[in-house]
């Protein structure tokens, strides 16, 4: 008799996350030369922010939280 192990799920990579991200903030500001991007793994999945690179600009730039194994969006909000 042999035990059966379930193998716990594969989680994304950054580039993965990142691609995701820039998908949907792309279809909304079209340009994101403006913007420089921050990702860190939470323990509520990851956090993609664009930060705009001239701190003297108004508006921001999208930000999200992404499922760390299945990709989905849970949370996003635009600065605009």
């Amino acid at each position: 008799m042999s035990a059966s192990v379930e193998a716990a799920p594969v989680g994304l990579s950054c580039d993965q996350v990142l691609r995701i991200a820039w998908k949907d903030a792309e279809k909304a500001y079209r340009d994101l030369s403006c913007f420089s991007i921050r990702i860190a793994e939470e323990p509520d999945g990851w956090h993609v922010d664009y930060e705009l690179k001239d701190e003297r600009a108004r508006g921001g730039g999208p930000h999200y939280v992404i499922h760390p194994v299945s990709g989905k969006i849970l949370e996003k909000r635009y600065e605009q």
